[in-house]
This record gives structure tokens, C-alpha cells and sequence, in this order.
């Protein structure tokens, strides 16, 4: 459907690309940002614009950051012998929020999965190994319990494993195919406190 500006059309096509909005929520986005002010609107834009110029991938763990190395790789504070390994970066704020653990993050950018071609070469597994020093005692792999994430898991401790160093895997209190960044904040504790080797 076209309507009579097409600069309405635009946003519209342009919203309905972001990952869960289909064009009826588009539509309403975009008449929801026309019935706000000039201000409310560049504002809107220049967040966008801001964070893709001003954010990149922390170089130690990938987190997403404005400064090199992130806020939580260069806390001293953060106990440096664990390493939490999450698929992408907003799994990474739904384990902060829960206060629980306070050690170090390496998000993989994904999760194995042959039919949609990603194979070990297209995460951040090196860097993950690279990381294994002797300082580091245990690495959590925190994957949703997904097909994917399993496959994941076990393909990291077939890694990790041989190089002498704890590997254990949150416990399954998660539901299956749910995303770390919707489970509660109860549940994901009892997934962390409850993780077992592998």
C-alpha cells in the first residue's frame, strides 16, 4: 500500500526491516513519530545516527562498547579467573541486571548452525581460546538452550576441555528455545547457581 507521501512510505519500509516489526507495527511506529514534535523526531534520528558512529566491538570480548576495552573488561574489580560465554552482546545485560555474577564475558556472535552456514570459523571461538590463559580458571557457557546453543556448548568443551580448564554450562531451568534477554530474573539465577560441567 502506498500512501500520498512517500516519505511516510519510506519510514514505514525502513521500520518494518527491524527484527520484530511487521508492517502494521511499522505503520503505527511511523504515525506515532509524525505526531511528535520536530525535537522528539531528531532526536530519535540522532540516537541512531550516534550510536552507529560512536559504538564498536569491545577487541577482548566483542561486547559493544564506546571505549576499547569495554567498562567491564577493564574493571579490575571483575574477577578475571571466569569467563562467561553468551551468544550476543544484549545477553550480556540480562546477567548484569541480575547482580549475581561478577566475572569476565566473551560473546561468540552467534551459535553454530549448519543450515543456516555458520560453522566455527564465523564466531569468535579463536578469540575465546585465545583467552584460555592459565589465569583463567572456568569458563561458563551461558547459550540458550536451543538445538543451536547445545550444539554450541558441546563444541566449545570439546575445545576448552584438552586445555585443562573448568567448563561448565548454566543449568536448564531456562525453558527451551527462550532467549536469555526474556527469562526472569529468578529463573536465570537458579540457571547460573545450578550450571553443572560438561
Amino acid at each position: 500500500m502506498f500512501y500520498s507521501s512517500p516519505s511516510l512510505e519510506n519510514l514505514i519500509g525502513e521500520l518494518s526491516r527491524l527484527p520484530g516489526i511487521g508492517r502494521k507495527s511499522a505503520q503505527r511506529l511511523a504515525f506515532f513519530i509524525l505526531k511528535r514534535s520536530d525535537e522528539d523526531a531528531e532526536k530519535l534520528a540522532e540516537a541512531i545516527v550516534r550510536i552507529k558512529r560512536n559504538t564498536r566491538f569491545c577487541s577482548v570480548c566483542s561486547n559493544i562498547t564506546e571505549t576499547d576495552p569495554c567498562s567491564i573488561c577493564s574493571d579490575t574489580k571483575r574477577d578475571r579467573k571466569t569467563i562467561c560465554v553468551v551468544e550476543e552482546p544484549h545477553d550480556i545485560l540480562a546477567v548484569e541486571k541480575l547482580g549475581q555474577y561478577f566475572g569476565l564475558y566473551h560473546v561468540l556472535g552467534g551459535v553454530l548452525s549448519p543450515l543456516d552456514n555458520i560453522g566455527p570459523e564465523d564466531l569468535n571461538i579463536k578469540s575465546l581460546l585465545n583467552r584460555c590463559t592459565e589465569d583463567v580458571d572456568e569458563i561458563i557457557v551461558a547459550t540458550n538452550p536451543s538445538i543451536e546453543g547445545e550444539a554450541t556448548a558441546l563444541y566449545l568443551s570439546r575445545l576448552i576441555k584438552p586445555l585443562g580448564k573448568k567448563i561448565t554450562r548454566i543449568a536448564r531451568g531456562i525453558p527451551a528455545g527462550s532467549d536469555l534477554e526474556f527469562v526472569d530474573d529468578v529463573t536465570l539465577i537458579r540457571a547460573f547457581e545450578g550450571r553443572s560441567d560438561l
